[in-house]
């Protein structure tokens, strides 16, 4: 299953994606699939139909998991 993300890269805009897993310690690249603008756009520096990327993690300054549709179902405490 896919874990949805934000990429927060060096000197550049967020970019959402999906990775098959989150990255060790140990890894040096992380492959993400379907990358694109947090606005549904293409990456201007991607070729046309790329639709998987190998990102050096060095570049990355953190990444954000986006909940996936089962957790967003999950209804915590509320008080009426």
């Amino acid at each position: 299953m896919a874990i949805e993300v934000i990429l927060h890269v060096l000197n550049q805009d967020p970019i959402i994606a999906e990775i098959d897993e989150l990255p060790q310690s140990n890894d040096q690249l992380i492959k993400v699939a379907n990358p694109r603008y947090r606005d549904g756009r293409d990456l201007h520096f991607l070729d046309h139909g790329v639709t998987t990327v190998y990102w050096p993690v060095n570049q990355l300054t953190f990444i954000e998991i986006r909940p996936s549709e089962d957790e967003e179902q999950i209804i915590g405490f509320v008080r009426e």
